[in-house]
């Protein structure tokens, strides 16, 4: 964990300015950083400071599945995809349909495999 974004952000934690935003900054990071179940942890307490953040639940969604999570990545976009329509967020909500319907193919497929 010697990538200096990170931990630029990571002093900020838990600080004045603490929020959606930085814990966002932190799950995109470790995506970058490929550590999965860091970046599903940040993205979660981001929208625990704003549910109606979009982009967190998209970035939860792609953490999620790449972690190996397809069923709760599936669900993440399915709440994000209601939370983006609500907003009028039409662009988050159209690309996180398409995510989910890969990973509904898939497991569809897996299921049929079975």
């Amino acid at each position: 964990m010697n990538d200096e974004a990170l931990q630029r952000l990571q002093k900020l934690v838990d600080g004045p300015r603490d929020g959606a935003l930085l814990r966002f900054g932190l799950a995109n990071e470790y995506a970058r950083l490929e550590q999965w179940p860091q970046a599903i942890r940040e993205a979660r307490a981001a929208l625990a400071f704003q549910h109606d953040y979009s982009a967190a639940w998209k970035l939860l969604g792609k953490a999620l599945l790449a972690g190996g999570e397809p069923q709760q990545a599936l669900q993440a976009y399915r709440d994000g995809i209601a939370v983006a329509e609500q907003r009028g967020d039409k662009q988050a909500a159209k690309e996180m349909t398409v995510f989910a319907r890969r990973i509904e193919k898939t497991l569809a497929a897996n299921d049929d495999a079975s």
